[in-house]
This record gives structure tokens, sequence and C-alpha cells, in this order.
């Protein structure tokens, strides 16, 4: 904008080309610490926050539950005493997985196959959920996909590929549920997952920030809509979090790790036991008058890139001396 543009020329006018080039000659890495040492502040805890119990006798639906963070919401509930049915293509993944689970916590895990594109395989997967469990009391929309590209090389199928899993088979599955949940007089907590870009938009993985957004838009206007049918809505933003699936293929080189971290405030990435512990209590009687609300949980990424000055953190205590001295002695505007 013309007024930041404004403050920038401000800003740079006072300091003569030559520190610039001292400041920036080795570019940002010589501005910034080797490591970040602030993480040692925010060690990550992925105990159980919820007192044991608190899922007792509830049932949970959780898409992608196989795999990822999906998988860590599952492990979380079912701790806590809930029977999990969980649900995606790949069902000797989710079978393994329920099987991992079910040792781990004594609760019955639940493994059904379901394609979240194909309202047809819904249908199925949800009479089978209703067959094995009841109704869920917890409807999590997990199931993701997407992929770096750059937009020019997309082609309609891979548009429709990532759309179709994040966007219409998030709206197909809550349909599916939500009505018979509606018919049935049943009061349900709905969580998606979606991203820190669902909100301002991000290159090279547009069909994924399109669909994202789509469906936090979704669940806002759901969760005024159908509360007075006793569902709630909400959404998890996640920042980055390593897992298998999701960083071979947004990260295959490993090359964005590094640069990730450095821009997170508490200096490392999250887990997914953390996202596993907010997802718990979004879908608890706890968060009872929690609807609408969109939670974004990340380190600070988010505000760290989108404050415009935030890369001065990078100058060094010396190097905002000598700046200090020449804009004090700097005369007019």
């Amino acid at each position: 904008s013309k007024t930041s543009c404004h403050h920038w020329r401000r800003f740079f006018c006072v300091i003569p080309f030559t520190l610039l080039k001292q400041l920036f000659s080795s570019g940002t890495r010589a501005l910034s610490e080797t490591g970040p040492p602030q993480a040692k502040f925010f060690p990550a805890n992925e105990g159980s926050m919820l007192l044991p119990g608190t899922y007792k006798g509830k049932v949970a639906f959780i898409t992608g539950g196989g795999t990822g963070l999906g998988k860590g919401m599952t492990t979380t509930l079912s701790a806590l005493g809930a029977e999990c049915v969980i649900a995606s293509r790949k069902l000797d993944v989710l079978k393994k997985t329920a099987e991992e689970i079910t040792a781990q916590t004594g609760n019955k895990v639940h493994a059904v196959q379901c394609d979240v594109r194909d309202p047809k395989s819904i249908e199925a997967a949800v009479d089978q959920l209703v067959e094995v469990a009841g109704l869920p009391d917890v409807v999590i929309n997990n199931a993701a996909g997407n992929f770096i590209s750059p937009s020019e090389k997309l082609s309609a199928n891979a548009w429709r590929t990532i759309t179709d899993i994040v966007l219409n088979g998030t709206a197909f599955v809550t349909l599916e549920l939500g009505k018979r949940l509606i018919l049935a007089e049943k009061g349900a907590a709905f969580l998606a997952i979606t991203t820190i870009y669902a909100e301002t938009g991000s290159g090279f993985v547009v069909p994924s920030a399109a669909a994202k957004s789509g469906v936090e838009t979704l669940c806002t206007s759901l969760a005024a809509e159908w509360g007075r049918y006793g569902l709630r809505f909400n959404v998890i933003q996640p920042g980055p979090i390593r897992t298998k699936g999701a960083f071979s293929r947004l990260d295959p080189t490993g090359m964005f790790e590094k640069a990730m971290i450095g821009r997170i405030p508490v200096g490392r990435l999250g887990t997914p036991g953390e996202i596993a512990n907010l997802a718990a209590y979004l879908c608890s009687d706890y968060a009872s008058w929690v609807s609408g609300a969109i939670i974004r949980m990340d380190g600070g990424e988010y505000v760290s890139m989108a404050g415009e000055f935030n890369d001065l953190r990078r100058v060094t205590k010396e190097q905002w001396a000598m700046m200090e001295t020449m804009i004090r002695g700097t005369k007019g505007s």
C-alpha cells in the first residue's frame, strides 16, 4: 500500500547504503541466530489435558483417521473413553491403526472404508458407523489432500482431486451425518481441520487454499443455521506439523523446514498431540458454548509473517544502536 511504502522509504532513507550493505551482505542468516533458543521455553506437552473418562459413552467419527493428525486425534479421544470409528480409502492402514490404538487405550476403534469424494461411499460408511457404534457425538472432518505446484501447471483433474477431497468431501460427510442427527434429534460436535493460509490464500497450493477456505465458510454457516438442532461447528487451523503424508508432498527435499522454524516465534514445529488436545477440548462438553470458532494453532507463525516490520528481528543489538543514532540525527521528515 502507499502508506506502508512510505514507512519503508522513511525508515531506509536514514540508513546509509554502506550500512545496509554491511547488514545484509551475508544474507539474512548473518542477522539471525543459528538456532531457535527460545524453543526451550515452549516444550510440546502431548499428554492428555482432559480428565480420564471425559468421552466415556461417546462415539467419535474421524475421517483420515488412519495416519497423521487424524491418528493423533483418534488416539487422544480413545484414551479419554470414546468409541472411535476411523474412515479413509485405505482399509489396511485403518485396520492397523485401529488395532494399535485399541491395544494402547483398551477402547474399541473401528475401521470403516470410505472415499469422501463419493456420496454413495459416505452413505455406506455412515450405515456401517451406525451399525457398529451408533450415531456419533463427535464428527471430525480431517481427510485432506495437497501438493505444491505452480498454478500454471495445474490441470483440471489436479484441481478437482484436491477440492473433491477437501471441500466436497467435508460437505458430503457433514450433510450425510447432519441430516441423520437432525432426524434423530441427537446433538453433536463437528470439527474441521484446515490451515492458516485458508484465511489469506497462498500461492503454489491454490486448490487447497480455496477448498480449505470453503470448509471454514461451510462450518461457520452451519454453526449459525444448525445450532437449533443441537449441532456445534468449529475449526482448527494448524501451522506446520511434521507428518509423513503432508511433508512428503509439501517439502519433499526438506529444504523448507528450517525456514519454517525460523519464522515461528516459539522456535519449533507443532505436534499431532497438541492438535489432538485442542480438538478433544472443542468436541467435549467443556466447550458446549464454543461454536463457529476458527482457532489458529501455529506457534505464532501467522502473525510473524503478517507484520510488515517483523523481519527487523534479524537486526543485532549493535546494529540497532547504530541505526538509532542515525535516526535520532535525522532532521525534518
